[in-house]
């Protein structure tokens, strides 16, 4: 069945008013080298079963849980997802990415954003949280961004321990602007090291990463105070695990301006890598900086509570040039998946989620210290960390595959200084059977 809404004659009366002869004619002002003359190599059409069989053998192709037992995490992390939350989500007044264009009659949309905020701000330590950005990275580059909106400067200073693909997007999103980018590199212990910082009168933001992308906890406390001598630059806390902070101090009681990051650990499955959610909370004193949606709590004329887009400054409300981001929507969908998972869990189940996420990973990094194999870093950890294997280790990391035990991430490829080392981690799925088992074959 074809799902084309018009009809030959419908094209032909549309044609007609803007003044073609045909669908080509629309296309005139296009190069005709830059046409495609021959029509797209497509397969045969399909039944719906056999689509789902073809579906199914690509996906094979991957190694994914829970027929593989996936010892990943660098960004996107393995979580159980309650079966209350999926049915949530499935209910029509949720179950939609749209991001209103006349937001004050979306009254249950704002007031599930607003929802979402609040427990964001609450989870962070943060004053204001936005309705959310695309994923991780991009909170993290707007955020630079902002720092040099609200500083008037035009450096930043980004630690080398922040996930290489959230500074892949940073020097995306900075480099048609002529703003520089500095380098921060990492210590012996894993944690940044802020020495070469001694000049901070020319930058606009200072960001690291907690838990940072090797696993290791950031000491953020220390960073703000050396970041804060200057009161110009923003001090920005980014994270690609939310999950963290039900165990460790959250980023603005330690002195963090902005705290940015991926919420996928939060009720969001994988999905074969997306999406994702980004997070983004700031201060006060950032709030009319902030990019994208921000929903507020207001009465109308009758002193009933109503929610409004507040504080509008994307380039779609006012003029371009005093928009604080063009970044075009927010995750509506993502959002509401993880203010569920929050408001199911609650404080006190995050935190005990939290302390069994670090004990799980704890424990498989002490099985492999008692098998021989060291940490390159002695920094704390949450719930990933990084292991040095024995030359020779890559033939055992095929081995493993075939085995469908995914043995870390190698680290060689982002890290040439750390070749042979790989970043594991482990989840509360990962069972103490499935943790011994790695421990036994990696010796192998």
């Amino acid at each position: 069945m074809r799902y084309l809404p018009h009809t030959e004659q419908d094209i032909q009366a549309m044609l007609k008013v803007v003044g073609v002869d045909s669908l080509d004619g629309l296309f005139a002002t296009i190069p005709k080298d830059c046409w495609r003359s021959e029509p797209l190599n497509l397969p045969e059409p399909m039944s719906e079963w056999e689509l789902n069989r073809h579906m199914d053998a690509l996906s094979a192709d991957m190694a994914a849980t829970p027929e593989y037992k996936v010892y990943l995490g660098a960004g996107s992390y393995d979580h159980y997802i309650p079966e209350t939350i999926r049915q949530l989500i499935l209910r029509g007044e949720f179950f939609t990415a749209y991001t209103p264009y006349q937001p004050e009659i979306s009254q249950g949309t704002l007031q599930a954003i607003y929802e979402y905020q609040t427990l964001v701000t609450s989870l962070l330590g943060m004053d204001v949280a936005n309705a959310s950005m695309y994923d991780g990275a991009s909170g993290l580059a707007e955020a630079l961004l902002m720092s040099i909106r609200v500083s008037r400067r035009k450096k930043v200073a980004v630690s080398t321990a922040i996930n290489p693909l959230y500074r892949a997007v940073v020097k995306t999103y900075l480099a048609p602007t002529g703003y520089e980018i500095i380098e921060l590199p990492y210590g012996a212990d894993g944690r940044t090291d802020l020495a070469s910082l001694t000049n901070l009168e020319d930058l606009a933001g200072v960001a690291v990463q907690s838990p940072n992308f090797f696993g290791c906890v950031e000491d953020l406390k220390t960073l703000a105070a050396k970041v804060h001598t200057d009161p110009k630059p923003l001090f920005i806390v980014a994270f690609s695990e939310p999950l963290a902070y039900g165990l460790l101090k959250n980023p603005g009681s330690l002195g963090a301006d902005v705290a940015c990051g991926e919420g996928q650990s939060f009720g969001i499955p994988r999905s074969y890598g997306g999406p994702g959610l980004g997070m983004f909370a700031a201060t006060k004193k950032c709030l009319r900086s902030m990019p994208g949606r921000l929903i507020g709590q207001t009465v109308d004329r009758d002193g009933k509570r109503g929610f409004v887009l507040t504080l509008a400054t994307r380039e779609q409300h006012i003029r371009r040039e005093k928009a604080t981001s063009n970044i075009c929507s927010n995750q509506g969908l993502c959002a509401n998946l993880s203010a569920m998972y929050m408001a199911s869990l609650g404080g006190t189940g995050i935190r005990k989620l939290a302390r069994l996420n670090h004990n799980k990973a704890q424990y498989l990094k002490n099985g492999l210290a008692q098998a021989g194999f060291t940490s390159p870093f002695a920094a704390a950890t949450f719930n990933e960390f990084v292991v040095t294997f024995p030359d020779g280790f890559d033939a055992t990391y095929r081995q493993l595959l075939e085995k469908k035990i995914v043995a870390g991430v190698p680290l060689g490829p982002w890290y040439p200084d750390l070749d042979g080392s790989y970043l594991l981690c482990a989840t509360e799925t990962a069972s103490k059977e499935d943790l011994d088992e790695l421990i036994k074959e990696v010796q192998s």
